[in-house]
């Protein structure tokens, strides 16, 4: 008996909606909007009933979503496991549809925009840190839905050092960076020492858990784009940019930093804050000598490519790391990895993905300990 081929995605981050699955060779999909109904371009989805059976599936919705500029040369992720993600080299964008050809070796096979951070696997990592003798968690409020928004502090140094992740909910590569930033802060390393000792490090892993959960890109359950709310945060609509800022302004902030992905740039860049009245000489400086150093010690950091400076315009202090800038006076910048491969060092294999991204983080820790000292 041949099982029947079907498309589901009910399940933590699942996002996709089935127009016709009816033939394998032509399944016919289309990405769910956001809360909101602004945004759409994360899918997660999973294949049953295929072993052997030549796929191909078309999201027709793609030339509508909200980067159509990041679909040539992606390539879709996929696992036979929900564990290990390679990339499907047979994905192609004609300018209106995003078409993915693949023969499933399982009976299952799970496809995502990039590899899936799961709430679970957030739980776990949380769990580390709250048994680490070198940290402390604090759950500093809560989402639109009532999921918690953590906050993990390590060091006793005077510089107060605040990261963020995953404002975006589709942009799960960063909070693939905050795990392996985190786990090599409470490793034995000089510079986790050095960091410890000269800075206290607050780390907020996910920023937008009801987003992560819903399998949206941009938006959290009220359908606010968080990067898009610093400058009027409501209880209502973005608590989670609330009870941030209020523990920000309890601790101060001597360097902050805010984790993304971009869809359509296949480097990993740094966006700064030269643009924000009152930045001042001393912090542009200051930025140039982190930059340059994460140069320096990092081979997945370039500074060549990113965004042109005058990008935003009246929103700009609607953005986290330009209201920080305005607000704390400090060093303050965006980082941004690619969706897509990393051009500086290209494995079409794997494109970009989760342990590239957590080697990221380790890079972060290493050019703060400099940058600190």
């Amino acid at each position: 008996m041949t099982a029947q081929v079907s498309v589901s995605a009910v399940f933590d981050s699942g996002n996709i909606e089935v127009v016709d699955a009816a033939s394998p060779d032509n399944i016919r999909l289309r990405v769910r909007d956001d809360a909101g109904g602004e945004h759409r371009q994360w899918f997660h989805f999973r294949v049953s009933g295929a072993r052997g059976v030549p796929l191909t599936l078309h999201i027709d919705n793609a030339s509508q979503c909200s980067y159509p500029g990041g679909w040539p040369d992606y390539r879709v992720c996929m696992s036979d496991d929900h564990v290990a993600w390679r990339r499907v080299a047979d994905t192609r964008y004609d300018g209106t549809r995003l078409t993915i050809r693949l023969t499933p070796e399982n009976d299952l096979v799970w496809l995502a925009y990039f590899e899936p951070y799961s709430w679970e696997r957030h739980q776990a990592l949380i769990g580390r840190c709250a048994a680490s003798p070198l940290a402390g968690v604090e759950r500093l409020g809560a989402s639109v839905e009532g999921r918690d928004i953590d906050c993990v502090r390590i060091g006793t140094g005077a510089a107060p050092v605040w990261i963020i992740a995953r404002q975006h909910p589709g942009e799960s590569m960063a909070e693939w960076l905050a795990e392996g930033l985190l786990e090599t802060l409470l490793g034995d390393s000089a510079a986790a020492v050095a960091v410890r000792r000269h800075a206290t490090v607050h780390v907020v892993p996910n920023m937008n858990p009801d987003g992560s959960v819903r399998g949206h890109l941009r938006c959290n359950a009220a359908g606010a784009n968080l990067n898009r709310e610093w400058l009027a945060p409501m209880p209502g609509r973005s608590p989670e940019v609330l009870c941030v800022q209020q523990a920000m302004r309890a601790s101060g902030v001597g360097f902050f930093l805010d984790v993304h992905g971009d869809e359509t740039i296949p480097h990993v860049f740094i966006d700064g804050a030269g643009m924000v009245p009152g930045y001042g000489e001393t912090n542009i400086r200051r930025e140039k000598q982190f930059c340059d150093t994460l140069d320096r010690i990092s081979p997945r950091f370039q500074q060549t490519h990113g965004y042109h400076p005058e990008r935003f315009g009246e929103e700009m202090l609607s953005l986290a790391s330009k209201w920080v800038a305005y607000v704390h006076g400090c060093v303050s910048m965006t980082l941004e990895m690619p969706f897509k491969d990393h051009n500086d060092d290209p494995q079409p294999e794997t494109g970009w993905n989760g342990e590239r991204s957590k080697l990221l983080g380790a890079d972060i820790v290493t050019a703060l300990a400099e940058w600190l000292g």
